[in-house]
C-alpha cells in the first residue's frame, strides 16, 4: 500500500504470486520482477504507470510526497521506500533486504496491481480488512479480535447498555474490545449497580411513551431501572444518565465524581434531598470502583502504555489503559508471522490495527519501541483523535518501570499461548486418532465438512455446510445453500447438488479439501453424494454418512454400517458436527420462509413492502395480530394511507370468504 503524504491520496496494492516462478531460473526473484515491471510499463500507453530511470523503480501518476510504502496482504515485503522526484513521484521496490522470507517471497512475485482510495485512512483499513480476509504468509497477523466482547451504548433515543461481539455502524458507541472478559462484565455489572439503565429491547420513543404504549416490568420495581417506559424518568435525565455512564466506560472517574459532587449540593440548595441521596450513592459505589484500579501517577494523566514481545512466529502486545492516574484497563492481543520481525514493526502494526476500532485515542502513548514509522502513526493517531497525540519510548524512572511491567504481561502472555497450543496437541489429536482408527481413513481428519439439508414437505429447500479444524467449529467458513434443481422434497438429488455445487469451486478456485466429508444421512443420502464427487473427479475423497436413527456410519463400499460405541469420543464428535449441521439449516430454513411469508400476504397489499411487512410483524406480533389491529394503531407504524389499504384488503378477503 502506498501512502500519500501530501496530496490526501491513498494507494493500495499487492503482488500476484505464481509458486512456479521459483522454478524458472530466476535466482534471488529479482530478475523476473524487474522483467514484469519492464513488460508492464512499456505496455501502458496511457503513461499510467511511466518509466522509470531504473526497471525496479515505478513512476506513479500523480504528484506527491510518499512517505511509506507497504504491500497488501497477498505478499507484503518488510517495507518499500518511496522518494519524491521533479514532476512525478517514485517508488523504488527495495529488495535489497534479502533475508530469508524476502527472498522467498520476491522469487514468487508474477505482478502487481494499484487500486487507489481517497484518504490514507482508507488504505490503512482496506489493507487491514484484506490481511484478515486472506491471512497472507508474509505479514505480520494481528490475531482477528472479532470473538472479543464490547459494551455498546445503543443509538436509540432511550440507549441500551449491553455486551456484543458484532461491531455495527449504526451510530452506536462501542467500549473495547474486552480480550478480559472478567474486566467487561465487572464494568457492566458496577454499571448496572450504579445506574438505572432498561435492559428490555421494547423500541422506546417519546410519542409511544406518550400514548402509554408500555408498562414498567419487575426491573421497576427492584429497583433496577428508572421506568422510562412510562415516563417516569425523562429523556434529558435518561439520556444525561447516558453520558455518565460513557464517562465511567472511558475511565474518566475524577470528573464523573466531581459532577455527582456538585450535582449533589445543588439538590441539596433545592431541598431534594432524595435526589441528593442518590447522587451520594453514585459517588461511593464509583469509589468502590476505581479503588480496584491500580494507581500509577498522582497527576490526573490519560495514556495507553504498548509493549510487545515475540517467541518464533508467535508475538504478543499488551496494552495498559491510564485514566485519570489510574490502570482501568488491560488487553493483550496475540501476532503471528513475526519471525524475522522486529519489535518496532510489531508496535507499529499493534498500534495501527487497534487504533482503526479504537473507541478512544488518549493524548499519549508510552511504546516499549519506536514505530518502524512514527510519522504515519502520528498521523493516524491525530486523525482518530481530531488533536496531537504524543508518542514517547521511556528510557528511565517511572515510566520505564511501567514498560517493563506491560513487557512482563506480554511475555506472561506469549507463554500462556504457547502452553493452551501444548495441551492442544495433546488432547485434540487423541479424538481425531480414534476417529481416523474407527473409520480407517488415510489421513488424520483435522478438518471435517458435514452437509444437512432442511425443507417442510418440498418448501423452501436449503442445505448447509458446516466445518470443524482439529475438532472445533471455524464458524467464517460455514457456508449455506439454496437448492437449485430439485422440486418437491428429494433430499438425494439435493444432497448430490449441494456437494457438486461445493467442491467443483473449491477446485476451481485452488482451495483446501477436507480429510473427511461427512454427510447426514443413510445409504441413499451417502450414494448421492459419492456419485456427485465421481462426476467432479474427486472418487478418492474420504466421506461417510451419519444416519440419526441407530447413529450408524456408512461408509462407501461396505454392505455394512460400522456401530461406534456409545461412549466413543470419536462417535461423539461426529454428533457435535452432525447437530451443528442440522441447526445451521434449520436456521437459515427458518428465515427464508419467514421471509416468504411476508412476501406472500403483506407485501401483497399496496403501498406494504418488505421493509414496512417487517416493521409491522415487529409491532403487531403477527399476521392475525396485523389483520386485527385499529386503523389509529397501523397508522402511527406505517402512514394513513397505508393503513387503510391494509384495512381494505382484510376487509375484501373476509367479505370474499363469505
Amino acid at each position: 500500500m502506498i501512502r500519500h503524504k501530501s496530496f490526501g491520496h491513498g494507494w493500495w496494492y499487492h503482488y500476484r504470486l505464481h509458486e512456479e516462478n521459483a522454478a524458472r531460473g530466476c535466482g534471488d526473484g529479482l530478475k523476473p520482477l524487474s522483467a514484469y515491471l519492464r513488460g508492464l510499463l512499456d505496455s501502458c500507453p496511457d503513461e499510467k504507470f511511466l518509466t522509470g530511470p531504473r526497471c525496479s523503480r515505478l513512476r506513479l501518476p500523480f504528484d506527491a510526497d510518499i512517505r511509506r510504502v507497504k504491500h497488501h496482504p497477498v505478499s507484503r515485503l518488510a517495507r518499500l521506500a518511496g522518494e519524491t522526484r521533479s514532476g512525478h513521484t517514485e517508488v523504488e521496490l527495495a529488495f535489497l533486504n534479502h533475508d530469508p522470507k524476502t527472498r522467498a517471497l520476491v522469487s514468487k512475485i508474477a505482478g502487481l496491481e494499484v487500486i487507489v482510495t481517497d484518504t490514507e485512512m482508507e488504505a490503512l483499513i482496506l489493507e487491514n480488512t484484506l490481511i484478515k480476509k486472506l491471512k497472507p504468509r508474509y505479514n505480520i497477523d494481528l490475531r482477528d479480535d472479532k470473538s472479543y466482547p464490547y459494551i455498546v451504548v445503543t443509538n436509540e433515543p432511550f440507549p441500551r447498555v449491553y455486551v456484543t461481539r458484532k461491531v455495527r455502524q449504526d451510530g452506536s458507541r462501542y467500549y473495547g474490545p474486552y480480550t478480559d472478559v472478567k474486566t467487561m462484565r465487572f464494568a457492566l455489572k458496577s454499571v448496572r449497580d450504579i445506574f438505572q439503565i432498561r435492559s428490555c429491547r421494547l423500541p422506546l420513543t417519546v410519542e409511544g411513551i406518550a400514548r402509554k404504549k408500555w408498562k414498567i416490568c419487575l426491573d421497576y420495581h427492584i429497583g433496577k431501572c428508572g421506568g422510562p417506559c412510562e415516563g417516569i424518568v425523562s429523556l434529558e435525565d435518561y439520556n444525561a444518565m447516558i453520558s455518565q455512564i460513557e464517562r465511567l466506560l472511558q475511565g474518566k472517574t475524577h470528573d464523573l465524581i466531581a459532577q455527582l459532587t456538585e450535582d449533589m449540593k445543588i439538590y441539596s440548595e433545592r431541598l431534594e434531598f432524595e435526589k441528593a441521596g442518590e447522587a451520594k450513592k453514585k459517588i461511593e459505589a464509583i469509589e468502590v470502583y476505581t479503588e480496584k484500579q491500580k494507581m500509577v501517577s498522582f497527576e490526573l494523566i490519560e495514556r495507553d502504555i504498548i509493549a510487545a514481545v515475540s517467541e518464533g512466529d508467535d508475538g504478543c502486545g499488551v496494552i495498559f489503559k491510564v485514566r485519570d492516574g489510574k490502570l482501568v484497563g488491560k488487553q493483550h492481543f496475540y501476532l503471528s508471522n513475526v519471525s524475522e520481525r522486529s519489535e518496532s514493526e510489531m508496535i507499529e502494526t499493534l498500534v495501527e490495527r487497534y487504533y482503526i476500532k479504537a473507541d478512544y485515542v488518549p493524548p499519549e502513548l508510552f511504546l516499549s519501541a519506536e514505530p518502524a514509522d512514527t510519522e504515519f502513526v502520528e498521523k493516524l493517531l491525530k486523525s482518530k483523535r481530531d488533536a496531537g497525540v504524543k508518542i514517547a519510548v521511556p528510557s528511565e524512572g517511572e515510566d520505564l518501570k511501567l514498560i517493563k511491567m506491560c513487557r512482563a504481561n506480554a511475555k506472561f502472555m506469549l507463554d500462556e499461548l504457547k502452553i493452551q497450543k501444548e495441551k492442544a496437541k495433546e488432547t485434540v489429536p487423541h479424538t481425531l486418532e480414534a476417529l481416523q482408527r474407527d473409520l480407517r481413513l488415510p489421513a488424520l481428519p483435522r478438518r471435517i465438512e458435514c452437509f444437512d439439508n432442511s425443507n417442510i414437505q418440498g418448501s423452501d429447500p436449503v442445505a448447509s455446510m458446516v466445518v470443524f479444524v482439529d475438532a472445533k467449529p471455524r464458524k467464517s467458513d460455514y457456508r449455506k445453500f439454496k437448492i437449485r434443481t430439485v422440486v418437491g422434497p428429494d433430499d438425494f438429488t439435493s444432497m448430490e447438488e449441494v456437494i457438486g455445487r461445493r467442491y467443483s469451486r473449491v477446485m476451481r478456485e485452488g482451495g483446501q479439501l477436507p480429510d473427511l466429508v461427512v454427510v447426514d444421512g443413510g445409504k441413499g443420502q451417502l450414494s448421492a453424494a459419492v456419485e456427485s464427487l465421481r462426476s467432479i473427479n474427486l472418487p478418492n475423497q474420504p466421506i461417510i454418512g451419519l444416519a440419526k436413527k441407530l447413529e450408524e456410519v456408512f461408509v462407501p463400499g461396505e454392505s455394512e454400517s460400522i456401530l461406534l460405541p456409545r461412549t466413543s469420543s470419536a462417535l461423539k464428535l461426529l454428533q457435535h458436527i452432525r447437530d451443528e449441521a442440522h441447526r445451521f439449516a434449520i436456521t437459515f430454513h427458518r428465515s427464508l420462509r419467514e421471509k416468504r411469508v411476508i412476501s406472500t400476504q403483506l407485501t401483497q397489499i399496496e403501498g406494504i413492502g418488505a421493509t414496512k411487512a417487517t416493521k409491522l410483524l415487529r409491532e403487531f406480533g403477527s399476521v392475525k395480530g396485523v389483520q386485527d389491529a385499529s386503523l389509529e394503531q397501523l397508522a402511527t407504524v406505517v402512514g394513513t394511507k397505508a393503513a387503510q389499504n391494509i384495512k381494505d384488503f382484510f376487509t375484501k378477503g373476509t367479505t370474499d370468504a363469505a
